[in-house]
């Protein structure tokens, strides 16, 4: 019981810091749980949203939160995105969790919160609704550890 009120104080700390670091510049900031904390390789996840302006250039990043019980040191991530002229594009992304000794890279005391850019000064080429998929590219069916997945845009400075 205690480790799970160690998770909820975390997970209730971390989620403050990011209601009160929201901005103006923050177009789309979601988290989907993952169930039980095991992601099956088969389970996407989908983030929908929509592009009012696409003369400005936006940074897109992943966010990810995980538990210490994470067996990895990286995370390979399949990151799709469909666009609202039916473009559908791939790309397969290397997300570091630790470093080389094993010290959890991000914020947090037993759950991790890590951000990686995945584009930087990106011009959606349309305006309208897009949808963000994202699936892990790991060898194990089931990949224990993983709690929260998340998208953020935010308009670049």
């Amino acid at each position: 019981m205690h480790k799970h009120l160690l998770k909820n104080i975390s997970t209730a700390l971390i989620s403050s810091c990011f209601f009160f670091s929201c901005s103006k510049d923050t177009v789309y900031n979601e988290f989907q749980p993952v169930q039980q904390n095991v992601w099956d390789k088969h389970s996407e996840y989908f983030f929908n949203f929509e592009i009012n302006d696409n003369s400005l250039p936006y940074n897109i990043s992943l966010q990810l939160r995980n538990s210490d019980i994470y067996p990895y040191q990286n995370l390979w991530i399949l990151f799709n995105e469909l666009q609202p002229s039916e473009v559908f594009i791939k790309d397969t992304i290397e997300f570091m969790l630790a470093d080389d000794f094993g010290k959890w890279t991000g914020n947090g005391i037993t759950l991790f919160q890590n951000q990686i850019p995945i584009r930087k000064n990106y011009h959606f080429p349309d305006t309208g609704k897009y949808t963000i998929s994202i699936q892990h590219g790991m060898r194990d069916d089931k990949l224990k550890g993983i709690e929260d997945i998340g998208l953020l845009i935010e308009k670049a400075k």
